[in-house]
């Protein structure tokens, strides 16, 4: 994996990548998380209560950021960019409530999440309403165009959902069937979040469609490697449990490749048991990452999600270079050294 000092370096430079796109953006990100505050609120109190819960849990802020940096980097000077990146930040908490509910997930960030709080049907009923909100407030950016591409985008993420029921437990699930999940469940918002950046603020064509692949490839990378922590990060690092993907029987790309590096029946037998089956023994999540560890399975991840980057970083670079389009290729350049 190289050297430890030089992975610690890179995986805090990611971190401060965070910090400064933030920074370059604070105003315009205190705004947005106004707008958000004020469309959570109800006269139904356990809506703000639940809603409260997950916005306010110290997220990255990742995908309204990018909104923010896109419209900003052809010097966009209006307001409706505010509105845009909350819509994008409400469309993703309301698929996280959703997420949650459907992994049956019980930490976020750290915390409980609001499925178990709250229960199953609160959480995706307040998910339900603040999906509603998002789109009250792509109404109000009075774009046709912004309307129909973070449309299209949440149709594709409740679709990437139900493929990914199909390719659970699914051990003969392939790397191509994988990678559609993460299109739509993941890199689908990214994209969008540009996207919709970039065409608020007036962008030609090809501007718009630079970076549309700048957001899809950037989440598709930013995916796998959340998927190689989970056999390879720290519970604190991650504010959640270690080996969730694994205790929950999903396909991702760590262990699609564990499966068809597997040197006999007995190796095939135990990801047929412990993914296809999840019937599991404390002792399987070690002897799991015993055998990814044997194959290079993590490095193997790591190094698709750097071609994935790359492809991001190669798309930002055909766009009018700026503080903003700068921020951005550091972000996705270290995303793939990150450790949370």
């Amino acid at each position: 994996m190289g050297n430890p000092a030089k992975t610690l370096e890179r995986q805090r430079s990611f971190k401060n990548a965070v910090l400064e796109l933030r920074a370059l953006t604070a105003d315009d990100l205190e705004a947005v998380n106004g707008t958000i505050l004020d469309h959570m609120q109800s006269s139904v109190k356990m809506i703000p209560e639940v809603a409260g819960h997950l916005i306010n849990a110290g997220g990255k802020r990742l995908r309204p950021v990018l909104t923010i940096a896109a419209a900003r980097s052809f010097g966009y000077d209006g307001r409706q960019h505010i509105n845009l990146a909350a819509a994008v930040e409400l469309i993703h908490g309301a698929t996280l409530l959703h997420d949650d509910v459907v992994d049956e997930s019980a930490l976020r960030r750290g915390l409980e999440t609001a499925n178990i709080i709250w229960g199953n049907k609160e959480s995706v009923l307040v998910g339900d309403f603040l999906f509603s909100r998002s789109f009250e407030l792509m109404v109000k950016t009075g774009s046709l165009k912004v309307l129909d591409i973070l449309s299209a985008a949440s149709c594709t993420i409740a679709e990437g959902e139900v493929l990914q029921l199909a390719t659970q437990k699914n051990t003969a699930a392939t790397f191509e069937m994988y990678l559609d999940v993460v299109k739509a469940k993941t890199a689908a918002l990214f994209a969008a979040a540009t996207q919709a950046g970039a065409v608020i603020a007036g962008a030609s064509e090809t501007e718009e469609k630079a970076f549309y692949e700048y957001g899809l490839n950037f989440g598709i990378a930013y995916q796998l490697v959340d998927d190689a922590l989970d056999y390879a990060g720290s519970q604190t690092d991650l504010g959640k449990s270690v080996g969730d993907d694994f205790r929950e029987g999903k396909m991702t790309l760590p262990v699609v490749h564990a499966i068809s590096a597997a040197r006999n029946d007995e190796e095939r037998a135990f990801w047929q048991r412990t993914i296809a089956d999840v019937d599991q023994k404390d002792s399987d999540l070690p002897r799991a990452l015993d055998l990814m560890q044997r194959d290079n399975i993590i490095p193997r991840t790591l190094d698709c999600a750097r071609e994935f980057a790359d492809a991001a970083l190669a798309s930002l670079r055909t766009l009018p270079r700026s503080n903003y389009t700068s921020a951005l290729a550091d972000l996705v350049d270290l995303s793939v050294a990150r450790n949370s």
